[in-house]
């Protein structure tokens, strides 16, 4: 990708052309809609120009901790969001894969049960487990220590995983969420 100060229109354009997508679906998978997602993913690459000497190389993590931000600021500037949707119905407008917890458990009974954890249990489950980033990659984007996203996520995934063990009565046997990434 270039030092940052080698950051032209063509260090941009591979960015965006690389991520963009990334960080649409991010939305998708928090905003009401697809027009509202784009419209995020527009503006993080707005402040990923202004600062693009400030992105790091691997910049996914980046990107979605400036998303998420925005995202923050937008949700406390309103207050009530109308057009938004809970994580369990905005969720429900993605295709599951054949990988991961829509395998072991039904996703349904997964988001549910998913939607009475924390925001934050659930922000970390979801960095690693659905946008696939290393613990690492989760605490650029929370903010915080690699140390503590791995208790964060530690955390998380053993009341998730207690949380669905009352929901069908019976444990878990493979642990739900589970990154197909190493957790380094």
């Amino acid at each position: 990708m270039g030092p940052p100060g080698e950051r032209d229109e063509d260090w941009f354009t591979g960015v965006y052309a690389a991520e963009y997508g990334h960080v649409v679906r991010y939305g998708q998978r928090r905003l009401a809609d697809v027009d509202a997602a784009a419209e995020l993913a527009q503006e993080v690459f707005v402040i990923a120009w202004r600062r693009r000497r400030e992105v790091p190389d691997r910049c996914l993590p980046w990107l979605y901790g400036v998303a998420r931000r925005l995202l923050a600021n937008e949700w406390r500037a309103r207050r009530a969001a109308p057009d938004l949707l809970p994580m369990t119905d905005a969720a429900l407008l993605q295709k599951p894969g054949a990988s991961g917890a829509d395998v072991t458990v039904g996703v349904a009974d997964l988001l549910a049960t998913l939607a009475t954890l924390s925001d934050l249990d659930q922000e970390i489950l979801r960095l690693v487990g659905w946008e696939e980033l290393t613990v690492s990659e989760a605490a650029q984007v929370l903010g915080c220590t690699r140390t503590t996203a791995a208790v964060r996520l530690h955390r998380a995934r053993r009341r998730l995983d207690e949380a669905m063990s009352h929901r069908s009565g019976s444990p878990v046997r493979q642990p739900v969420l589970a990154s197909s990434r190493k957790a380094m």
